[in-house]
């Protein structure tokens, strides 16, 4: 026992001698230790005395705080172990408390919070912008707090003063039902170039198991948003029904509450897994309520303040906490663990496709003259009638699509070319385009048997200028006729003279065939229809005359 606790009268529980020891090595002054634990200075000061722990002088300046509230808890933490051997070895008996001469009698104490002796770390925390959550996790990671969180989150509010957060609706859904995402800040990460650089952090949560996904990236765009999506369905092995999310131009291209245009290739990428958006309207973030929660949690719990040299690392960090933390919390609405219910949802989310989505570029090119829309340096048939006007454009290393810019769908698909090469198909030639030396052949064939063998010696013997002779074979069924020019061709190949000279000349010295009139036929009525009628007109007029 202590030698100047003897000549106390009133008896300290050892819980209450060991705060006003904490509390001392802390560097407060009697007057707040009276205050925060209900002793009396003289008490206190006792105490402190026959443990050999300075005090502040009555009218001294405040002992400066230690440079960091870690290695004062640290500090703490090692003397109160030492403390707790000794008393092992050597019970302490119980003290009392002198009242003076006119003093008062013996007054109960009030409860003093489990969170005092880590007061310094909290304010600390507080400092940086951590809320409750973050600052219990570090407690009992670093710290070897073994209170409950309920205790810190009580000694927050009154350090900080902040009234209780008001009571939010929450939106009930289906397992499997619904996502929400959106994105937030993430923590400062050094780059390639060798600064630190602002990431943005992507969450999506469900709605029904408050399961999140949390992705951080240096750089946002369609392709990104929509890859982030993509990655999101690949770990939680699944995707949902519906994704709810803001009016951010990577997801929305014009807001619209009843029909909202959705940027092409997100909507593509959903179509894909089976989902479709949902924008929220503008500035209604409360619909997605359940994922603002998700991002404010990441943002001030395991992100705030640190700092991370690779992307890697920090995306690392953020998954330990997600498996340790983030999973394991029984959600406040819920009352229920997060893996717990998201085991319940996993069997309700759509299957995942047996490959990824074929991400593509997307734009808008305007037809040129020549009937085409340049892509990449090559020119690609657009339907006739869209000369000078745009057209919507996918493309990939592929295939390149013309859509209709308003209804989106498909005019023409073709194989991706080289540079400077166009890719027509016969329909939509222009009508004054020379046709092909493979449209000639088909021609000749089509024209007569004999027609399609001599066109096709010609192209054999002169590939260079038979492709003229050839239109001139075709030309001459418009004078001649097709069975004239087929049979011209005939006597041509069987006197070996496959040429277009000969068919010509034979055609022209060829005695042409005296056409003949049908005597009978359905439009040619007997001369006896026509005699009565020409009778019945004049008995008309006759009986029309005065008489």
């Amino acid at each position: 026992m202590f030698p100047a606790a003897r000549e106390m009268s009133n008896v300290l529980s050892e819980e209450k001698r060991q705060q006003i020891l904490a509390l001392g090595r802390l560097g407060w002054a009697l007057r707040r230790i009276e205050a925060a634990t209900g002793v009396r200075r003289e008490t206190a000061s006792a105490y402190l005395k026959a443990a050999g722990i300075a005090m502040r002088a009555p009218r001294g300046r405040r002992v400066p705080k230690p440079a960091s509230p870690e290695a004062v808890l640290t500090d703490f933490c090692r003397e109160k172990s030492t403390e707790a051997e000794a008393k092992a070895a050597s019970p302490v008996e119980a003290l009392t408390d002198s009242n003076g001469a006119g003093g008062r009698g013996p007054t109960r104490a009030p409860a003093v919070s489990r969170c005092e002796p880590y007061r310094e770390v909290i304010e600390f925390g507080l400092g940086i912008g951590r809320n409750a959550v973050a600052i219990w996790q570090s407690l009992v990671d670093e710290h070897g707090y073994a209170g409950s969180y309920s205790s810190v989150q009580r000694f927050v509010q009154k350090v900080s003063g902040v009234s209780r957060p008001e009571a939010r609706a929450v939106i009930v859904t289906s397992p499997g039902e619904e996502a929400q995402v959106d994105y937030g800040t993430g923590p400062m990460v050094r780059d390639a170039s060798g600064k630190y650089r602002r990431t943005r952090l992507f969450v999506m949560t469900l709605g029904y198991s408050r399961k999140s996904v949390r992705l951080l990236v240096f750089r946002s765009s369609a392709r990104v948003w929509a890859e982030l999506h993509e990655t999101a369905f690949r770990r939680l092995g699944g995707a949902l029904r519906v994704v709810v999310l803001d009016n951010l131009k990577e997801g929305v291209l014009l807001p619209d509450v009843y029909d909202a245009s959705v940027n092409p290739l997100y909507r593509d990428v959903l179509a894909h897994y089976g989902a479709v958006a949902l924008p929220c309207r503008v500035r209604d973030p409360d619909r997605k309520g359940k994922v603002e929660a998700g991002v404010g949690h990441a943002k001030k719990t395991p992100l705030k303040g640190l700092r991370f040299e690779s992307l890697d690392d920090a995306q690392a960090h953020l998954d330990r906490w997600e498996e340790r933390w983030a999973d394991t919390r029984i959600h406040g609405t819920t009352k229920r663990q997060v893996s717990e219910m998201f085991a319940e949802e996993k069997p309700a989310l759509l299957p995942l496709p047996a490959e990824p989505f074929r991400y593509y570029q997307y734009g808008t090119r305007t037809v040129r003259l020549d009937g085409c829309v340049e892509v990449d340096g090559a020119y690609y048939a657009a339907p006739p009638g869209f000369i000078g006007l745009t057209v919507a454009v996918q493309w990939d290393g592929q295939r390149v699509r013309v859509l209709d810019p308003k209804t989106s769908l498909l005019l023409r698909e073709h194989l991706a070319e080289r540079r400077g090469c166009h890719r027509i198909t016969p329909e939509d030639r222009p009508r004054h385009t020379a046709p092909g030396m493979d449209q000639l052949l088909l021609r000749a064939e089509r024209a007569g048997a004999y027609v399609g063998r001599l066109c096709a010696l010609i192209h054999e013997r002169e590939p260079e200028v038979g492709k003229r002779r050839i239109q001139g074979v075709l030309a001459l069924g418009r004078k001649y006729g097709a069975l004239g020019v087929n049979d011209a061709c005939g006597a041509a190949l069987e006197l070996g003279l496959p040429t277009y000279r000969f068919v010509r000349r034979y055609l022209e010295r060829r005695p042409s065939t005296p056409i003949s009139l049908r005597q009978v036929d359905p439009l040619i009525r007997q001369l006896t229809q026509y005699r009565d009628l020409i009778d019945r007109i004049s008995q008309e007029e006759n009986r029309d005359e005065p008489s």
